[in-house]
C-alpha cells in the first residue's frame, strides 16, 4: 500500500528556516521532519512512499538521492567508486513526484492518480507528528466502508474541524476556531476518492473534495488521544526540538 506525503507547501508561517529549506526538511532532533514521519509508517511495515513536491522539491530530492551514503558508515573503493554500507539503510522505496509551485493540495494529490491506480493508499501532510497505531486506523477505515477516513484530534485550533455522528462525518468546516475534532491529517482513501478532486491546480482537498465527502457520508472519523502535533510555525518547531533534547520523543514508536 502506497504512503502519499504532501510535500510541497512553502512554510510562510516558518520563513526563517524555509527560506533555504522546504519545510520536510526542517530538522527535529538530528534528523528532518519528514524522516521521522516516514519512520512511523515504516514502523507498522508501510515502506512504499509517494512525495508529492512543490516549493524546493530538489533539495528533497537531493535528501534522499544522498540519504545512503550521509545516513550511514561505509567503505570506498576509490579506484571502481564502489561503496559498500556497514549498515543496512531502510528499505523504502520512494517515488519523488513533481506537482508545481502553486498547485494546491487537492490538486497536488489528483496527479498521483496515475501512479496510485485502483488501489487503496494512505495519505498525510509532510508536517505531523504523532503516535497513531496505523493498523488501527487501516482496521477501522475497513470496518466504516467509507471512501475516505480522517484522524480526528480533539483539540481547539484553527484547523478544519469535523462534526461526527457514530463514527462518520456530519459536516467538514475548514479552519474554524471552536473546540472540537479537528483534521489531523492520516488519512486512508479509496481510489474513488479522485472523483471528488479536480485537475484544477486550485483544487484543496480540505475544502470542497473533504466537505462533499463529508455531505455523501463518505467520511469516516478515526478519533486518536494520543499524541499529536502539527508543526506549523518556527515556535512549534522550537518546541518539538525541546521535546526530542529532553527525551520527551511520544511520537518515536520505533526502537
Amino acid at each position: 500500500m502506497k504512503v502519499v506525503i504532501l510535500c510541497g507547501g512553502k512554510g510562510t508561517r516558518m520563513s526563517e528556516l524555509t527560506q533555504d529549506l522546504p519545510k520536510p526538511l526542517v530538522p527535529v532532533g538530528e534528523k528532518p521532519l519528514i524522516w521521522h514521519i516516514m519512520k512511523l509508517y515504516y514502523h507498522y511495515g508501510f515502506n512504499d512512499f509517494v512525495l508529492l513536491l512543490g516549493y524546493k522539491g530538489d533539495k528533497i530530492k537531493e535528501y534522499f538521492i544522498d540519504y545512503a551514503w550521509k545516513n550511514h558508515s561505509f567503505t570506498l573503493n576509490t579506484r571502481s567508486g564502489e561503496i559498500q554500507l556497514k549498515n543496512k539503510p531502510e528499505n523504502w522505496t520512494i517515488t519523488l513526484l513533481d506537482t508545481g509551485l502553486e498547485t494546491m493540495t487537492g490538486s497536488r494529490i489528483k496527479q498521483a492518480e496515475e501512479l496510485i491506480g485502483k488501489e487503496t493508499f494512505m495519505l498525510t501532510y509532510g508536517d505531523g507528528l504523532s503516535d497513531i497505531n496505523l493498523h488501527e486506523l487501516m482496521k477501522y477505515h475497513q470496518e466504516k466502508g467509507a471512501i475516505a477516513t480522517v484522524t480526528g484530534i480533539n483539540k481547539k485550533s484553527q484547523f478544519g474541524t469535523l462534526t461526527v455522528n457514530n463514527g462518520m462525518a456530519e459536516s467538514f468546516q475548514e479552519k474554524t476556531a471552536s473546540e472540537g475534532l479537528i483534521n489531523g491529517g492520516f488519512f486512508v482513501l479509496n481510489h474513488e476518492v479522485f472523483q471528488y478532486l479536480q485537475d484544477d491546480e486550485n483544487c484543496v482537498f480540505e475544502q470542497e473534495p473533504l466537505m462533499n465527502l463529508a455531505k455523501d457520508g463518505q467520511l469516516s472519523v478515526y478519533e486518536h488521544n494520543g499524541f499529536w502535533t502539527a508543526i506549523d510555525t518556527y515556535k512549534n518547531v522550537l518546541e518539538i526540538n525541546e521535546m526530542w533534547k529532553q527525551g520527551k520523543q511520544l511520537w518515536k514508536v520505533w526502537r
